[in-house]
């Protein structure tokens, strides 16, 4: 005879020689012979050491279970006392009744969308990421969403979850801020066979996400291409000196270009700069010779006019000094205040005709 004492939050189970025979709940039991019990605490899960499905045939003990099965597609969310306790892959579970509040949401991962009740905190958590996957769209990008190679929608900015199974998901993302395009050392040759080398950017930004990513490949790398066709076309059409003449045109000429085919690439071009048109070296000698052969030739005129300006402004000054001798005389007076001013001292010698010769030379007849 054996003495058994279950305690409130136990229970345990008879058996005779393997065979189940009841249920003991609290309280003290004595076995006779070859009875044994095993003690389970009713705050764990019920894990026998034998088949659940020949447990649960006896009527006593399902009462006391509550049993949870999970099917191959399936994952079971385990809480007690509203804490997320454990998540039940596929397989058959029991757990006993009365000491805590089991609660379990199931959860379906054939599909890729999260529908069950499930809050975003729950599905970050240790236990349930590894059945998850997620992907983040930044504020400045926008996306498409592929499923199993498929066109599923655009996504915007946020966070976005689903359930990881054998369905293939591709999210592919696009920067929708204003972007910068170079071309650098651009080697292109005018309609007269001049070598220039151009250095040109060009700004834009995509505004249709399905044209840039679904029905173009490498979108920047085919703008890149537009861009630099568009600016051959150009130069290649007019001579060297024609080119530098319309230099303000060009700017113009080749973003209307640019625009128009970068419209199919769901891309919008914005703004088109040259920083540098740069000249083979003999061309530049040529340039600069006839440049500086210009700017002499105006140099050459403006001393001419400023010659014969001022001679014509003496030829004026001597007619009224010719005809107004008072005007003569203060002419003079003007020029010896100049001479004087000059002067740093003055020496007087002569005899008594100095004064007359003074008064002959100051005093008008």
């Amino acid at each position: 005879m054996k003495k058994v004492r279950i305690a409130a939050v136990q229970a345990a189970l008879v058996f005779r020689h393997g065979v189940y025979q009841r249920l003991l709940t609290e309280g003290v039991y004595w076995l006779w012979g070859a009875d044994t019990a095993q003690v389970f605490d009713r705050g764990q899960p019920f894990v026998p050491g034998m088949e659940l499905n020949l447990l649960l045939a006896h009527e006593d003990l399902a009462r006391e279970l509550e049993v949870v099965e999970v099917a191959g597609h399936e994952i079971v969310l385990q809480y007690s006392d509203g804490v997320l306790n454990t998540v039940l892959t596929p397989g058959r579970y029991a757990f006993w009744k009365g000491v805590l509040r089991y609660d379990f949401v199931r959860a379906d991962l054939s599909k890729i969308a999260i529908t069950e009740p499930i809050d975003r905190t729950t599905l970050g958590h240790r236990l349930v990421a590894p059945f998850v996957r997620s992907y983040t769209v930044e504020a400045f990008e926008r996306a498409v969403l592929l499923v199993d190679g498929k066109y599923a929608g655009l996504l915007d900015s946020g966070t976005y979850q689903w359930w990881k199974n054998a369905i293939t998901i591709q999210v592919a993302k696009v920067d929708t801020r204003l972007q910068q395009l170079e071309l650098s050392g651009q080697e292109i040759l005018t309609r007269d066979k001049a070598m220039l080398r151009i250095n040109a950017f060009a700004q834009y930004g995509v505004t249709d996400v399905e044209k840039a990513l679904l029905h173009n490949k490498e979108h920047e790398r085919q703008l890149y291409v537009q861009v630099q066709l568009a600016l051959r076309e150009y130069i290649g059409g007019y001579s060297l000196d024609e080119l530098l003449e319309k230099r303000a045109d060009l700017v113009e000429s080749v973003l209307r270009s640019v625009q128009t085919a970068a419209a199919t690439l769901g891309v919008e071009v914005r703004h088109f700069g040259i920083r540098d048109i740069i000249l083979p070296g003999d061309v530049k000698e040529i340039l600069n010779s006839m440049l500086l052969a210009e700017k002499k030739a105006q140099a050459n005129s403006i001393m001419r006019r400023e010659e014969t300006a001022s001679t014509r402004s003496l030829l004026n000054t001597a007619k009224l000094m010719e005809e107004n001798s008072m005007l003569f005389k203060l002419k003079e007076l003007e020029y010896v205040e100049k001479i004087a001013d000059r002067i740093g001292s003055l020496s007087v010698s002569g005899n008594s005709q100095l004064l007359e010769q003074l008064k002959a030379l100051f005093v008008p007849k």
